[in-house]
């Protein structure tokens, strides 16, 4: 496994601190927890992609590489590119080849890959910052996607607060004191990005980035959130 030495920044060693302990079962209570919908946003995402033949794709935030499976079931050659030493070994046990790094500071030429996707990472990072970053390293004509968490709305909202808030911590709490962690850290976590990067706005820093051809995809009542574009 290959590593970038870039420095961590805070948000960063919050996200270091929360996946760390919970990386040996992150995919099976991820898929529970959310009642089954993050294993489909992610297939989601993967086949709005137009890969070409055999294409180089930097998966960022890869954590175990539940994405990088499905692009190179596609056929693609694929990097995992994550922070966490102990998401990347689980990736790596199930075949990734492995690169460890922050999005902030990746460690390849510009113009690098064909494809790049990514997976709940820009309530951790700067998102126009780390936008610029990935952009850098696709080639232009090259696509990017993204699952994040979205925010549903009218009377779906107040049942999402609850569950966020109230059952996702108690169901984490049984599982281990790592997940009671995590469950108590999304809500908020999730409402705060959603506050300052709503849909509209997250797709104009994509734009200013330098990507085109934005597309948006609510899912799962808006508790999902998948986002394609292109490299100018």
């Amino acid at each position: 496994m290959r590593e970038n030495g870039a420095v961590t920044s805070t948000p960063n060693r919050k996200a270091l601190e929360l996946f760390a302990p919970i990386a040996p079962n992150y995919e099976r209570w991820a898929a529970v927890l959310s009642l089954g919908q993050d294993p489909r946003w992610r297939t989601s995402m993967v086949a709005g992609l137009k890969l070409p033949p055999q294409a180089m794709v930097l998966d960022v935030a890869a954590g175990t590489g539940a994405i990088t499976r499905l692009l190179e079931a596609r056929g693609a050659r694929v990097v995992a590119f994550d922070q966490s030493i102990e998401m990347l070994g689980v990736a790596r046990r199930r075949g990734a080849t492995a690169v460890r790094g922050t999005a902030e500071h990746l460690p390849f030429p510009d113009a690098s890959f064909d494809c790049l996707t990514f997976g709940y990472l820009l309530r951790y990072v700067d998102p126009a910052a780390a936008m610029r970053e990935l952009v850098r390293v696709l080639r232009p004509g090259g696509e990017i996607g993204m699952v994040e968490f979205g925010r549903p709305r009218g009377i779906w909202g107040p049942l999402w607060w609850l569950y966020t808030r109230l059952v996702l911590p108690i169901a984490g709490a049984t599982l281990s004191s790592g997940w009671r962690e995590v469950g108590s850290f999304l809500g908020p976590s999730i409402d705060a990005f959603y506050r300052q990067f709503p849909r509209d706005r997250l797709a104009e820093v994509w734009r200013s980035a330098g990507l085109v051809d934005v597309r948006v995809a609510r899912c799962s009542l808006g508790g999902g959130l998948i986002m394609w574009a292109r490299k100018a």
